[in-house]
């Protein structure tokens, strides 16, 4: 029987407006436990704490936790496509456990076309940013990009360099090798004019999308007219090219769908994993085969999960499809149609270079396309959801489930092998240090500075022997002048463990992070006998800690005279120098940062009154910070916005 919520709650729940949103259910600490999305927040929240008769799945994964909710909070949207967009951001910046994500989300890869330069590139990217450019995915894999971009390079030879280079000028005498074995027209040596190259550029865009049948078309014509100009070796070029791409064309057929624009998602679980095979068949022909894994709770049931994948799949992808094939029929089909059919009809706006609408206005927006483009499939931006019944797609249907569960299958055995090896590495490394429990979860220090200057701590957490890296902490030292590795550790322990004690867990950024049962600190005795005083200090006399020696490679613990020093094949030994050696990257990556920072800094910078257009003014007039030095404090005042008082600091600051 579901408990009743507090008082603190039953007042948020009675509050909750009658329009759609995306709400977020907290624990007593504060940590976010699930993310949904509603029509109604109002009916849909409430809900969870009346009659268990709502057999939809996100009812029954939030009624086996509702006990844990201590707090709701909500953002109001204005339909609920953009509740299902802000749903998934939300997803994957807090990671609850009890929604279904994608695992390694942020690091899915794109193939990248630099569409803003005039001789674009090709490359492969993990970031999506608004620079112009046009982006393919997301793909399972980085091997899964490199062989599409392969097969491209092969039939269209594109420039990989990052000189800039303009159209009517030449960016080098010479050109790299990559000319000399035809795989770069040369653009840098103006071998080849800015059209044409595009021209090239947007065959290969036709290619990725899978429309292979329309570049090979385009091609033959080509080659048919270089032919008749008896230009041969042109002909040539251009037949092999035909050529590739029909081999290509054959090792697509997979299936023989007319015309047809396809996705195709089968699902394996087991456990708290799961794995989406996702076939994406476009103009009747395979193009694309990805296996997908998920983390989804127990709980949930076969469709959330594919619900939850197809949300977080075409957020980022860049072509929905018309029809998308699913193992059994959805609840929230209606929604989700709705929500992939404003990404469609977005999607294809960027692709013709218009403006993109707002996702409310999406369906009066694409009742306005020109219908001739739709087909008989209906307005561009619908999107059906589909459940195979019989014949060829039930078929693939079920070949895609197989896929699914083999992989899912080998994940598995990839990942109870890995979970042998740490478990064995974290028994060794509790017995070596004779630890109360197994230490689940370390956190490592390091400090990284030169010379005394921009000096910083990091903070990394392992949790089961992984790296957690949502929760690794970086610390600028504040406190130490100078360079004093001792010091600075315990600045950084001070900051990390003061509100730690006496079950104050302080602000809610510190009570997501939970206690580590061991403390591993880079350094030797001095460290780690400045680290037990800060603990000591702050009445955490029990918490585990041991410094790890660089020259030898061994274990320093505070209340043992002769250090541990694990053997040189230990499995227990590589796991803490893979937990040091990602404290030290992490900690000079964040020093390096400061020290970049620092180098760029203007003379200006220390002269009060002065900003960036004041600099400006000034750089523009005299030229130079030493041609500023030597002009009168007259002349200086004269400029616009600057005046006598202001000419005479920056005189002084910039000095005589």
């Amino acid at each position: 029987m579901t408990a009743p919520p507090s008082t603190q709650l039953a007042a948020t729940l009675r509050n909750l407006p009658d329009r759609p949103g995306v709400y977020l259910m907290k624990d007593a600490r504060g940590n976010v436990i699930y993310v949904g999305k509603a029509q109604s927040l109002r009916s849909r929240v409430r809900s969870y704490w009346q009659k268990e008769s709502d057999a939809r799945p996100s009812m029954q994964v939030v009624r086996s936790v509702v006990d844990k909710i201590a707090d709701v909070e909500y953002t109001l949207t204005d339909s609920v496509s953009e509740a299902l967009l802000l749903e998934n951001s939300l997803i994957k910046r807090f990671a609850p456990p009890y929604n279904v994500r994608l695992k390694d989300d942020k690091s899915y890869p794109f193939i990248k076309i630099t569409l803003a330069d005039d001789f674009p590139r090709i490359e492969r990217t993990r970031k999506l940013p608004q620079d112009g450019s046009r982006y393919f995915g997301p793909y399972a894999s980085a091997s899964s990009v490199d062989e599409a971009m392969n097969l491209v390079r092969r039939i269209f030879p594109f420039r990989t360099c990052t000189i800039e280079i303009r159209d009517g000028e030449r960016a080098l005498q010479r050109p790299c090798l990559l000319y000399h074995i035809k795989r770069c027209q040369g653009p840098c040596i103006g071998a080849v004019s800015k059209d044409a190259y595009r021209a090239d550029i947007a065959q290969v865009e036709l290619f990725l999308e899978g429309r292979q049948e329309n570049v090979a078309r385009a091609l033959r014509t080509e080659m048919q007219g270089a032919s008749d100009r008896l230009e041969f070796e042109r002909a040539a070029t251009l037949r092999d090219k035909v050529r590739s791409i029909e081999r290509t064309m054959e090792s697509q057929k997979m299936a023989a769908f007319a015309r047809t624009d396809l996705d195709l998602v089968g699902l394996a679980r087991k456990d708290s994993q799961a794995a989406v095979q996702l076939f994406a068949i476009r103009n009747g022909k395979a193009i694309g085969r990805d296996v997908f894994l998920l983390e989804a709770p127990r709980e949930a049931t076969d469709a959330e999960v594919i619900s939850g994948f197809l949300v977080q799949y075409y957020a980022r992808s860049s072509s929905v499809p018309r029809e998308i094939a699913v193992p059994m029929e959805l609840p929230d089909a209606t929604e989700l149609e709705a929500f992939l059919g404003d990404r469609r009809a977005t999607l294809t706006a960027a692709a013709r270079g218009e403006a993109a609408p707002r996702v409310s206005e999406t369906a009066l927006w694409v009742r306005t396309l020109d219908t001739a483009s739709a087909g008989r499939h209906g307005p561009i931006g619908s999107v059906r959801i589909v459940v195979p019944r019989r014949g060829e797609r039930r078929r693939l249907m079920q070949l895609a489930t197989r896929n699914a569960s083999e992989m899912l299958a080998r994940e598995q055995a990839r990942w109870l092998a890995d979970q042998g090896r740490t478990l064995g590495a974290l028994e060794e490394l509790a017995s070596a240090l004779e630890l109360p429990v197994l230490p689940a979860r370390i956190e490592c220090y390091d400090i990284s500075t030169f010379q005394g200057t921009n000096s910083v701590g990091s903070m990394v957490v392992f949790e089961d022997g992984r790296p957690r890296t949502g929760e690794y902490r970086r610390f600028e030292i504040r406190t130490v002048a100078g360079q004093s590795d001792v010091a600075s550790h315990q600045e950084v322990l001070r900051r990390r463990f003061r509100n730690a004690k006496s079950g104050d867990e302080g602000s809610a950024e510190e009570r997501r992070w939970a206690m580590p049962d061991l403390v591993i600190i880079d350094g030797g005795r001095s460290q780690v006998n400045a680290a037990a005083a800060v603990l000591a200090e702050l009445g955490l006399h029990d918490l585990p800690l041991a410094g790890l020696a660089k020259e030898r490679e061994e274990l320093v613990l505070p209340d043992r005279p002769e250090p541990v020093l694990l053997p040189t094949t230990s499995q227990a030994l590589y796991l803490v120098q893979r937990i040091r050696d990602e404290a030290h990257r992490f900690a000079i990556t964040y020093h390096r940062k400061l020290r970049a920072r620092a180098s760029v800094r203007s003379a200006f910078d220390d002269v009060p009154g002065i900003g960036p257009r004041r600099r400006a003014v000034l750089l523009r007039t005299f030229g130079s910070v030493k041609r500023i030095r030597e002009a009168p404090v007259e002349q200086i005042a004269a400029l616009p916005g600057i005046g006598a008082a202001l000419a005479a600091r920056i005189k002084a600051g910039l000095g005589e």
